[in-house]
């Protein structure tokens, strides 16, 4: 199946600790845009959470790892990231070259602009504002390979002098066909993220507002149009992302609180160093 889709022409080069990246065709990272930050994940329960600071701008980094061409759904709050539906698999999404990098940094509203993702209270969320609170605080990044075209048939030769020729042309046409079926089973067998866990008792346990994300500034951000066609239905892999603030994060028992450290004691308080015994007076 053909459709149109967007295709990223403008990416950011960052270095990015491997620690701090999610996913296996693609990777998936969340930058603090107000530092520059990579927001180290935490893993708990099965899932992956970050934690994010309210007021401030944030961007889904995604890279392809692979040495062709990758289609990226993405969801913020269970919205889609370029056409504001509720997110589903089968809708647009960002095209990526082989190895290409991008920072996709807020709701699309035409080819050139978008409105920044920032971290906010939920109630002010853009999902929230227009009556779809319930996914709000997770992102969601579908990645599909692309169908590659079929190899032209080549018709078989005739009037060869002997059997040997044949039987080598045979066997030059044998690495295409296992390139093909080793790229299937691939796409097929892929690990995907595991089932969310149910997130109720998580959520009663927070302190404050969960974190949520807003409909910010304009800003410019190009990009153009081009045909993907996918491999299969289904997504090749599914990266999925949690956030909320820090402080729910550590009322939830994500984050873990830092133990303070004990003063260390001195056992001789008086004497700032090695001495000697001073003569008496006089």
């Amino acid at each position: 199946m053909k459709c149109i889709l967007y295709f990223a022409i403008c990416f950011t080069l960052a270095t990015i600790c491997d620690a701090q990246t999610l996913g296996g065709i693609a990777e998936v990272s969340i930058i603090d845009r107000d530092n520059g930050a990579v927001l180290s994940p935490h893993f708990y329960r099965g899932e992956y959470w970050v934690a994010g600071r309210p007021g401030v701008r944030y961007a889904i980094e995604i890279r392809n790892r692979l040495g062709e061409r990758l289609l990226a759904v993405t969801s913020v709050d269970g919205v889609n990231v370029i056409s504001g539906a509720t997110a589903g698999w089968d809708q647009t999404g960002y095209v990526f070259s082989p190895g290409e990098r991008y920072q996709i940094t807020g709701w699309r509203k035409t080819d050139a602009e978008v409105a920044d993702f920032t971290f906010t209270d939920s109630p002010n969320s853009y999902a929230e504002r227009t009556g779809r609170p319930a996914n709000v605080g997770v992102i969601g990044v579908a990645v599909f390979r692309e169908r590659q075209p079929l190899p032209a048939y080549a018709p078989p030769m005739i009037g060869q002098s002997s059997g040997q020729p044949e039987a080598r042309r045979a066997d030059e046409s044998a690495p295409s066909e296992s390139r093909a079926n080793a790229a299937t089973a691939q796409a097929q067998t892929l690990p995907s993220m595991p089932a969310p866990m149910p997130l109720a008792g998580l959520r009663a346990a927070a302190p404050a507002a969960k974190l949520g994300t807003g409909h910010g500034e304009h800003e410019y951000s190009y990009v153009n149009h081009t045909e993907f066609s996918r491999m299969q239905t289904q997504p090749n892999e599914v990266i999925r992302i949690h956030y909320d603030s820090l402080d729910n994060l550590l009322a939830m028992g994500i984050v873990k609180r830092p133990r303070p450290m004990p003063p260390a004691a001195n056992p001789f308080p008086a004497s700032p160093g090695q001495t000697y015994v001073p003569d008496p007076p006089g």
